[in-house]
């Protein structure tokens, strides 16, 4: 059986603001781990439209699309083009189980929840030429699932191909957030089993890692015995995880003796009104700074994620955020607008009230404005949300952020790594389409790495890779000696 299985682009990444690398980071884990249930009879091609061109053309007899909320215009057409064909098409992702009726006329089955359950059914029914028109997921386990088809996946195209996501969920619920609506009818939060999760650990090559878990300290007891598990095998890795988790315990040290080099915190927002607003208990009553400092102490650096638009926030919020950012050294920021999404808590009450204003799903992409606001004007609240990426970029707070550090080498890294972040996009682009992006991997390993170096001596922090750079591309190693002078 032939079969294609399609991530198509989100609507941002064809925006004036398109920024190639953000959208270059991950490959598609989820349809890879899907194609794991598929026989290895099966001729199997997965795309990904963000960093390839779709090739329409072929005559596949399945075609899988995920479907997001900005990509899902992008994936009705696509659905539609295949049917037209002749090809059985399926649908599954988070807009499709918030939405499913508007994905219904585009697909031939759709899928509502995670997936690991209900396509294995789904193509044993499929092949008895008898698939249900929708398949949900009531039972939540992750024992027993196959490993992931990484040979699939074309990881040249990818910054950060050794991705993994060894848990479901979130053991919160935060309104503005898809997660209740995914897992609705089933468990919200479940890992796997530690030792699959460390298998699958041990087949990925190289050092770096990158959990995509929403929350993987959420369950103490797996995070434990996985770190403990992952000592010694000399890694280093960036996930996500709440303030509440940081402050709490000794989770976050040992994740740190694991090889823990870079945390997703979700900060969100400085107003207690706005967090009881998002029932964002999590961070209620909570000590940011304390976190920030347990973090740093440990040579983490951060990524704080905050939202604006929520109804406490006046316009002031913007400087607030950012000047906080700078000076307590966050190595790069993520801002967004806040987004109801649908089958949310925060859609349906704003729905409820009269407040959304378009149903255009490419808008809803935490950059612009979808919903009737509070304090703040939508014009306010866009142009303060563009302010604040150009403000904590600057080099003047990347430098001052970074001189918030006691530690030279942390001082260092939170240079390199928020500066090549966000100032170096020509250099990026080059690199991707040159399709030589993985090979960047030896730089960011050095970067996250515990190494010793003199004080303030770049070539140092890079010297323990410097063997594996030089094997690269001479590209490669122009475009490294050029990057300080890349605007």
């Amino acid at each position: 059986m032939k079969v294609k299985m399609i991530l198509p682009a989100l609507a941002e990444a064809e925006s004036p603001f398109w920024r190639p690398i953000k959208y270059s980071l991950f490959p598609p884990l989820g349809l890879a781990t899907l194609a794991s249930y598929l026989s290895s009879e099966d001729e199997i091609d997965l795309q990904d439209q963000h960093v390839e061109t779709l090739n329409l053309n072929d005559e596949p007899d399945l075609v899988v699309i995920q479907v997001y909320i900005t990509n899902a215009y992008r994936s009705y057409k696509i659905a539609d083009h295949y049917r037209a064909k002749g090809a059985y098409v399926v649908l599954g992702g988070l807009h499709v189980t918030s939405l499913p009726d508007e994905a219904a006329p585009h697909a031939d089955s759709l899928f509502l929840g995670p997936g690991e359950e209900t396509f294995p059914q789904f193509l044993k029914d499929f092949k008895n030429k008898r698939p249900q028109k929708r398949y949900f997921s009531s039972v939540r386990t992750l024992v027993g699932a196959p490993p992931i088809r990484r040979d699939l996946i074309k990881r040249e195209c990818y910054l950060v191909p050794n991705s993994i996501v060894v848990t479901r969920g979130c053991p919160h619920h935060c309104d503005f957030c898809y997660k209740d609506a995914f897992f609705e009818g089933g468990k919200g939060f479940y890992t796997q089993q530690v030792d699959d999760a460390l298998a699958e650990i041990d087949r990925l090559p190289g050092k770096h890692l990158y959990f995509l878990d929403d929350h993987l300290l959420g369950n103490a007891k797996f995070a434990t015995e996985l770190f403990d598990g992952m000592k010694g095998m000399n890694r280093v890795f960036q996930g996500a995880a709440t303030i509440d988790s940081i402050l709490r315990g000794n989770l976050i040290e040992k994740a740190a003796e694991a090889g823990l080099r870079s945390l997703f915190v979700g900060f969100e927002t400085f107003s207690p009104e706005n967090l009881k607003q998002s029932n964002k208990k999590q961070n209620l009553q909570k000590d940011y700074k304390k976190a920030v400092q347990r973090l740093h102490s440990l040579g983490i650096m951060i990524n704080g994620s905050f939202v604006f638009g929520l109804d406490d926030d006046d316009k002031d919020v913007f400087k607030r955020t950012v000047d906080w950012g700078v000076e307590n050294g966050i190595t790069t920021s993520t801002y967004h607008v806040l987004t109801p999404y649908p089958g949310t808590k925060l859609f349906k009450d704003m729905e409820s009230s009269g407040r959304i204003i378009t149903r255009n799903w490419d808008m809803y992409d935490t950059r612009n404005v979808v919903y009737q606001t509070n304090k703040l004007t939508a014009q306010e609240l866009k142009e303060g949300y563009d302010w604040a990426y150009k403000e904590f970029y600057a080099w003047s707070n990347i430098l001052k952020g970074s001189l918030s550090h006691d530690a030279h080498k942390h001082k260092l890294k939170h240079l390199l790594y928020s500066g090549g972040w966000k100032k170096f996009e020509p250099l990026w682009n080059f690199i991707i389409k040159s399709r030589n992006l993985n090979n960047m991997l030896p730089l960011l390993e050095s970067i996250l790495s515990k190494v010793n170096y003199k004080e303030n001596n770049v070539m140092e922090l890079i010297r323990p890779k410097q063997r594996s750079i030089s094997r690269r591309p001479k590209v490669i190693i122009k475009a490294l000696n050029k990057q300080t002078t890349v605007s």
